[in-house]
Order: structure tokens, then C-alpha cells, then sequence
């Protein structure tokens, strides 16, 4: 039985990471102003299909409150607010919400991060990419209606495992180049791809998570420096203009560090880590499979134009003998 909304706490925790606002494409208001959630009939595509989960039969518009949702364990806990494992009282479909304090969010001034992470989030539909259903948001909370997924974190199995098998890798690699080729194809670059931010579906999948540090330009060329230390790419680092190539050397030092259970570039010191990056020193060791050391090495380019393109990773001979990608039902009646 899920316990009642009132397991809310009124004050943050620490724990969830959330980086630092940046440039983006739109100048919000005050989340105060927020505008009252609509949600759509056919806005959600069931997150649980491939848990058992029934779409929702949702009203053709209506309003949510935190009194639509039946409350249960913390999945999540953060600075910003906390996510928990909710129910919606009507149909039964289960959710992550992401409740986030309006306070908090201001005093940090990321109300043009969250902004942007609604904005962006809520218009991407790939089984590789957590879904946004919709936010509402009272006095005090704003609360983003997630995709559940009930497998967790990439992190955490990581943290387990240390290094995860061919198999298991190159079944991601073929996962995140379908969902970015996605992504860029409608000008998003998400800018912070490492096993933070990667969840795991019913089967296992990879879901995107985090558009925090997203960006939706038409031009898709930026030249705003953020994303996580190991995972940045050169042209980052210089402060020159990148595009959505950034992705791909963001997959390449995921591959690596999937198969050898630490990032590539990793040292002592900050400066260490980023004149290794700009030298792109990369040292395989000998239990490193062939084939992922040759994909690896078409990513990780100090060039971006000379990094191996999405669609090439997905028919590179190593994720092509290895890849065992399998899609949810929706996404192969779709295809």
C-alpha cells in the first residue's frame, strides 16, 4: 500500500547533483509564474509498457494536483528536492515524480535550467530517452510527472560490477547513437552523457535521463562550457565553438569506461585530466577487446569532424557482432 502524499518533506536534502544554470534559448520567468500543467489526451505513451503497464486513460485535458498521485518510497534524494515513486490515484500508472523547491531553485538561480529541461525533455519521445510527461506545480514545489524506470541507475550497477561485459556495452553504444541520432535530428545536444545521468528500463534498456545541461539550437553550435570533467570534450575545454559532436566523444569515454571501469582521462588533478583530454592521451589496457578499442579511437578525435558519425557506430563491426539491443513493444509496432 502506498502511503499518503504527506510523506513530502518540507525541506531539501542533500545528494542529488544539479550543476550550475547556463546559457540558454529562452529567458524564463519566475517559476512562480509558472502556468498550471495541461495534460493532453495521447501526451503519454505508457513508460511501464514493457513493465505491464496500460496507457493511462486520461481526460482530454485536466489540470494535476499532488492529490491526483498516491505517494511511495524516495527514489532519489537532492539539494533541489527529492523523487519518489508515485501512482496516479486514477488509473494506477506508476511514475517518477521529481519535486523540486521553488526556493531553492531561485536562490541558485536555475530557473532558466529547469526551464529548459521541461521545455526540451517533454518534446522527446524514443524508448532510449526517459520520458517527461508533464509538471505542475504548487505555493511551494514544482513536480515533474517521469518515466519510472525500474532498474535503476547505469551508475550504481556500474559501481557494483566495476566493468561491465561486451555484450552489456555494446548494447548501450547501439542504444545511445539510436537516441542521440533522435536527439540531433531535432536539434538537441544533451551535452552530459556519463552513467549519472543513464537509467535502466524494464529490460534493461538505457533511458537518456537529466537535460539539465541540454540545449535545443537550431544552429546546433554553442559555445558554453559545462557537462562533467572526465566526460569534456577539447573543444570544450578551449572555450571554442562546438556543436553536437560533443556527443560523441561523450559515448567514447562512456565505452571506455564502461569496459574498464573508470574514465579515460582520469587523474590526480583537475589540470592533469584536462591536458590529457587536449593531448587525448588515451591508454588502453591489454584486457581492452580489439573491436571496442577501434571504436573507442574513431571517437575520441581532438577533431569533431573526424569523430566516427551515429550512424557508423551503429554498423561498426564490434557493436554489430555484440549489440543484442532489444526494443520495447511500442517502439517495434512503431518501426
Amino acid at each position: 500500500m502506498l502511503p499518503p502524499p504527506t510523506s513530502f518533506q518540507d525541506h531539501p536534502d542533500p545528494g542529488i547533483q544539479f550543476h550550475g544554470a547556463q546559457e540558454g534559448v529562452v529567458s524564463p520567468p519566475s517559476l512562480m509564474s509558472l502556468p498550471r500543467a495541461v495534460m493532453k489526451l495521447g501526451d503519454v505513451q505508457s513508460a511501464g509498457e514493457t513493465a505491464g503497464q496500460t496507457q493511462p486513460s486520461f481526460p482530454t485535458v485536466r489540470h494535476f494536483t499532488i492529490d491526483d498521485f498516491e505517494i511511495g518510497r524516495p527514489l532519489g534524494k537532492g539539494k533541489f528536492g527529492n523523487v519518489y515513486l508515485a501512482r496516479l490515484k486514477e488509473s494506477h500508472f506508476i511514475v517518477a515524480l521529481k519535486v523540486l523547491f521553488k526556493s531553492q531553485i531561485e536562490k541558485e538561480g536555475l530557473e532558466h535550467q529547469l526551464r529548459r529541461e521541461i521545455e526540451i525533455q517533454a518534446h522527446l519521445q524514443h524508448p532510449n530517452i526517459l520520458r517527461l510527461y508533464n509538471y505542475f506545480h504548487d505555493a511551494r514545489r514544482v513536480y515533474l510527472i517521469l518515466e519510472y524506470a525500474p532498474r535503476g541507475e547505469l551508475y550504481k550497477e556500474l559501481q557494483k560490477s566495476h566493468t561491465l561485459d561486451e555484450q552489456r556495452t555494446a548494447t548501450i553504444m547501439e542504444e545511445l547513437a539510436d537516441a542521440l541520432t533522435y536527439c540531433h535530428e531535432k536539434k538537441v545536444i544533451h551535452r552530459d552523457i556519463k552513467p549519472e545521468n543513464l537509467l535502466l528500463g524494464f529490460r534493461g534498456e538505457v533511458k537518456i535521463a537529466d537535460f539539465g545541461w541540454s540545449v535545443h539550437t537550431p544552429s546546433l553550435r554553442r559555445k558554453t562550457m559545462c557537462g562533467t570533467l572526465d566526460y569534456l570534450p577539447p573543444e570544450m575545454i578551449e572555450g571554442r565553438t562546438y556543436n553536437e559532436k560533443v556527443d560523441l566523444w561523450c559515448i567514447g569515454v562512456l565505452c571506455y569506461e564502461l569496459l574498464v571501469g573508470n574514465p579515460p582521462f582520469e587523474s590526480n588533478s583537475h589540470n592533469e585530466t584536462y591536458r590529457r583530454i587536449l593531448k587525448v592521451d588515451v591508454r588502453f589496457p591489454p584486457s581492452i577487446p580489439l573491436g571496442a578499442k577501434d571504436l573507442i579511437s574513431k571517437l575520441l578525435r581532438y577533431q569533431p569532424l573526424e569523430r566516427l558519425p551515429l550512424d557508423q557506430i551503429m554498423e561498426h563491426p564490434w557493436v554489430r557482432a555484440h549489440s543484442r539491443r532489444v526494443l520495447p513493444p511500442s517502439a517495434q509496432m512503431a518501426s
